[in-house]
């Protein structure tokens, strides 16, 4: 196969013109090489594939018939009609090259539920969404039911409104409270809800309500989603749970989330104190692709020139929670509906994270208030998350709807750690990336280590450093697809991209790192064929972070493509990992074609 097909010509100016090669897909040495391996005479047969699939590619159920689906398969592709495939017994290099290149050779297994699902939700990570239903930020921006849809059509199964009562008093608005943006009906949020609420997964959907009602209106929103819901409605047989329900048990069900009202009211005036003294030192705006994700100690990963540290310097959000004793002053159809009870006993930090064996509830703290808690109650926080639900979103000043680190979370054993689903970003990445485990069904099975306890009730300690337990090996071969999905002048207008890729782990700390590869010059097809090593001692939380970006010598360098995998999930072999865009929409045809190795 040639190299050079043809040239293409970018305009200097009106008397000059530089004329580039443009290069074919062309496959690997290392893939070259594997092929004659598992190839005689320059085809691959049935059992060489076969032999291939299990011994290099790890898939150890893989039968003859499997095999000979992929070949019947690769005959049928149109660009390959032309290639000499006798019979469909063997195939050649372009073909074993355009079937590791193709879509179907994911890095993730095919998506399928594997987790079990019948434990209490306490012992899941959730897919939670914060303010659910803001189009743009947080000051400003529509209120509809429109994200709501967006959301739970990607998965996420934990849906916050903020509840209010309208100009009249008379019925029930979304919005976020003292800001200028517009409201939504209630009704029309709950019905899009029971509209969309299974169509990407058939597990429960949370509703948290944070509820600034008076018991007439809490009773009218009690009626509102019992007639809405139906039979889908769980309502829990007492006040309190001494145990949660599982996922399983809870399959196409709608559970409700809250807390009692008046203290909401009382902590309300404190929470909006502190907001309005920060809206005045919003964060500024991010560049193309977004701040750098700040480690589990709060301090952003050192890397490249691309890489912006975090503004935490200002106050967050006040505690969201209230004593569950207030329950009296809420309307008593209300408090029925009420699975998840929201509560904080009275006293300090220390006090929020004591558990109590008759009962379980939810916590929520502001990212700020975690990363203090962390350095002190880290081990206490690991045991309430055990029975009890920690729920973490996003510090007041995030007015721009950007998002923090879900890793501190997460290896706390926080269930609901709450993102800005309508933004973009690095750490949104990653919880696109996180929940496409299990099936990418929003419910993924906390590791071991955070759910047991030793002989002398000791738990895990997030702050110890554990030895290696495994060694993900990467190799980045090429990648090609921009010539077709970007304009021929969108990275530069007089030549080829300069492209060049960041791979590695978002983690605990030490494993957290960044790395990168050379930079290829005036290059659509750039086959970079480097090799990285990431040691990781908490592989179950650890993420495999893929960027692309382009060289620009005078300006930031250009946004190129990115993907987030679940390192728990990674299939090992070489594998066609396709990019996504800022958003998180899957590109056309941009991919990268890599292999991974587990040592």
């Amino acid at each position: 196969m040639s190299k050079q097909t043809n040239k293409q010509t970018y305009k200097i100016c009106f008397c000059f013109r530089r004329r580039f090669p443009l290069t074919a897909t062309e496959a690997p040495d290392e893939v070259k090489s594997l092929f004659d391996q598992y190839s005689e005479n320059g085809a691959m047969s049935v059992d060489h594939l076969r032999r291939f699939l299990i011994e290099v590619q790890k898939e150890n159920n893989l039968t003859v018939e499997d095999a000979q689906t992929i070949i019947d398969a690769l005959g049928h592709l149109h660009e390959l009609r032309h290639l000499n495939i006798f019979a469909r017994k063997c195939i050649t290099i372009e073909a074993f090259f355009k079937y590791l290149f193709s879509d179907t050779n994911h890095p993730l297994p095919p998506p399928r539920v594997h987790h079990d699902m019948s434990a209490p939700l306490s012992h899941y990570f959730i897919y939670t969404g914060h303010n659910s239903y803001l189009t743009g930020n947080q000051l400003s921006s529509a209120c509809s039911d429109g994200p709501i849809r967006n959301a739970l059509q990607r998965g996420v199964r934990v849906i916050e409104l903020d509840i209010w009562p309208n100009s009249k008093k008379d019925n029930v608005e979304v919005l976020h409270g003292r800001t200028l943006t517009t409201p939504v009906e209630l009704i029309k949020c709950l019905k899009s809800i029971k509209e969309h609420a299974f169509t990407a997964s058939e597990y429960p959907v949370v509703i948290t309500l944070e509820d600034h009602l008076t018991p007439d209106l809490q009773a009218k929103v009690a009626e509102m989603a019992t007639q809405t819901f139906g039979d889908i409605l769980f309502c829990p047989g007492s006040e309190s749970l001494k145990e949660f329900p599982s996922p399983e048990s809870l399959k196409k069900r709608i559970i409700i989330s809250t807390k009692p009202p008046k203290e909401y009211l009382e902590a309300k005036e404190i929470k909006e104190k502190e907001s309005d003294s920060q809206k005045g030192k919003a964060l500024g705006d991010e560049q193309a692709w977004g701040r750098e994700v700040s480690n589990l100690k709060g301090i952003p990963v050192a890397n490249d020139k691309n890489d912006l540290d975090e503004d935490d310097n200002n106050e967050g959000e006040g505690l969201d929670d209230a004593d569950p004793k207030s329950n009296q002053h809420a309307a008593p159809e209300y408090k029925r509906l009420i699975t998840i009870h929201a509560g904080k006993p009275k006293g300090g930090l220390q006090d929020s994270f004591k558990v109590d064996p008759e009962k379980v509830r939810r916590l929520s703290l502001s990212e700020q208030q975690l990363e203090k808690a962390v350095q002190i109650h880290g081990k206490e926080i690991v045991g309430f998350t055990q029975r009890n639900i920690l729920r973490v979103y996003p510090k007041g000043i995030r007015i721009d709807s950007s998002n923090y680190n879900p890793l501190i979370g997460w290896s706390h054993g926080a269930q609901m750690v709450a993102f800005n689903m309508q933004g973009h970003g690095r750490s949104l990445w990653l919880m696109h990336g996180m929940f496409k485990a299990n099936g990418g069904c929003g419910y993924i099975k906390k590791p071991d280590f955070l759910l047991n306890t030793g002989p002398h009730n000791e738990v895990f300690d997030p702050n110890v450093i554990l030895p290696v337990k495994k060694t993900l090996k990467v190799t980045v071969y090429m990648g090609e697809g921009w010539y077709h999905d970007f304009t021929h002048t969108h990275f530069d207008a007089f030549s080829p991209p300069d492209f060049y890729v960041r791979v590695g782990i978002a983690g605990v700390s030490a494993d957290t790192i960044m790395k990168k590869t050379k930079t290829l010059e005036d290059n659509w097809v750039p086959d970079w064929n480097e090799k990285f090593e990431f040691p990781l001692s908490v592989p179950e939380l650890a993420l495999l972070r893929i960027e692309v970006h382009e060289y620009d010598m005078s300006e930031k360098d250009d946004f190129g493509g990115q993907t987030c995998l679940p390192v728990s999930e990674l299939r090992s072999g070489i594998r066609a990992v396709q990019l996504h865009s800022l958003e998180g929409e899957k590109y056309k045809s941009v991919k990268l074609l890599m292999r991974f190795e587990f040592v």
